[in-house]
């Protein structure tokens, strides 16, 4: 494989050390698991609406490869390898990748786990995620890039990323990471995209931007899908 280019050591080293709590939803990684369902929900949605596909359908990535950058232990490349999905999934911390192969193999789930940089993936893929990520790479357009060059005709992107705002300041560096919620230095704030930051990234390395969807949190129902952008949000993009 080439020289990594995209990866930050720091941040792959923090991560790693991450490994062996990754899988409980009480540890250091409790909030990626309350986040989860809700970012699942979301791809469940774009990719049924971009393939025309029944939403009851059990298996709707049958047939399909997807690929997850940045996959951590594997909380996202394991449902998507039960909705059907030919999973490859990457990751620049050779302990998570440990972790999430271990975790898979324990649940009966074949999924390629491979450590590396996003110029590891052997596409075209007709459907990659990276969620949480961008944020934490070394170089961003460089990384779009590889994402995008991975994609099949017409096939789909998915990323998350916190905004950069006043409010994602105050609520994912002083309240989350001030009260414990997520590891102490998790989030470097000025390294947060603006959705406009991103679609443009995303237009410069050729994609065309299907959707833009906030994440927030309801104190009736914690994390949620909204229109409100100034946290989080998540970006659809596709291939022509």
């Amino acid at each position: 494989m080439a020289e990594a280019t995209t990866i930050d050591p720091e941040e792959a080293a923090r991560f790693g050390a991450m490994a062996a709590d990754w899988w409980d939803p009480k540890g250091s990684s409790a909030m990626l698991h309350k986040l989860n369902p809700v970012r699942l929900g979301y791809v469940r949605a774009r990719i049924d609406a971009h393939w025309d596909l029944d939403s009851a359908d059990l298996k709707p990535l049958a047939g399909r490869r997807v690929a997850d950058v940045g996959c951590g232990a594997g909380l996202l490349a394991e449902p998507l390898a039960r909705l059907g999905g030919r999973v490859t999934a990457i990751d620049a911390a050779p302990e998570n990748i440990a972790a999430a192969r271990a975790h898979a193999a324990a649940q009966g789930l074949e999924i390629d786990y491979r450590v590396g940089d996003v110029a590891a993936l052997d596409g075209p893929f007709d459907l990659v995620t990276s969620m949480e990520v961008v944020e934490h790479v070394a170089d961003v357009p460089a990384f779009i890039a590889g994402l995008a060059g991975a994609l099949a005709p017409d096939g789909l992107l998915v990323l998350s990323t916190p905004n950069r705002t006043a409010l994602s300041k105050l609520m994912m560096i002083h309240v989350a990471e001030g009260l414990g919620h997520i590891p102490r230095g998790t989030h470097e704030w000025d390294r947060f995209l603006t959705p406009e930051e991103l679609q443009a990234e995303l237009a410069a390395a050729g994609l065309e931007v299907l959707d833009t969807t906030g994440l927030g949190f309801s104190l009736t129902r914690g994390l949620v899908l909204t229109d409100d952008l100034a946290l989080n949000y998540l970006v659809t993009a596709r291939r022509p």
